[in-house]
């Protein structure tokens, strides 16, 4: 009975051994698919929506979440079959990645909704820039008829003052004509 409860201690062992080892190649796989941080830093795009959805596939983690659970599974198995001497770091490794894979996908919200309300905001400025090209168009036009309105007047004055100018020079002419003729006389 001896043999058989050394050969069941030995399985058990081994059995924690080989959990271990699966809980830290999941979270090993986990790290691996995480978003590669020079993809998250470093876009590609012609525009701000393609910056936006470049990032927001950089942000994508979904390999990893897979690999985290089956770390969590397999982890819950040991820790609740008592198979782990000391869990402590995998614990922390847990959750670590987790609260990673929190904050990834919180991002990759954030994005998403500038993602969709980027374009309904372009085309609102684009719309209110070009009322403004319109009803400042209008603006111009009608302080250029003003200046012109005002410019014709001046010419007008100008033109008046010269004729008045003109009639006054006549009239002192005429006045010295007579006053010649009367002192010829």
């Amino acid at each position: 009975m001896s043999q058989t409860t050394l050969d069941n201690d030995d399985l058990f062992g081994e059995a924690a051994s080989e959990m271990r080892a699966d809980v830290e190649s999941h979270l090993e796989q986990a790290r691996e698919t995480l978003p590669d941080p020079d993809d998250v830093w470093e876009l590609e795009a012609d525009n701000t929506l393609g910056a936006l959805n470049a990032l927001r596939a950089a942000l994508s983690a979904e390999g990893a979440e897979e690999h985290l659970r089956d770390a969590k599974k397999w982890y819950t198995m040991g820790e609740r079959a008592d198979a782990f001497e000391d869990a402590d770091d995998l614990e922390a490794e847990i959750e670590a990645i987790e609260g990673l894979l929190v904050d990834i996908e919180t991002a990759r919200e954030q994005v998403s909704d500038l993602a969709g309300t980027i374009p309904a905001l372009r085309s609102t400025l684009q719309d209110l820039h070009d009322e403004e090209a319109t009803d400042g168009g209008e603006d111009v036009d009608e302080e250029a008829e003003e200046e012109e309105e005002e410019e014709a007047e001046e010419e007008e004055a100008e033109e008046e003052e010269e004729e008045e100018a003109e009639e006054e020079e006549a009239e002192e002419e005429e006045e010295e004509e007579e006053e010649e003729e009367e002192a010829e006389e």
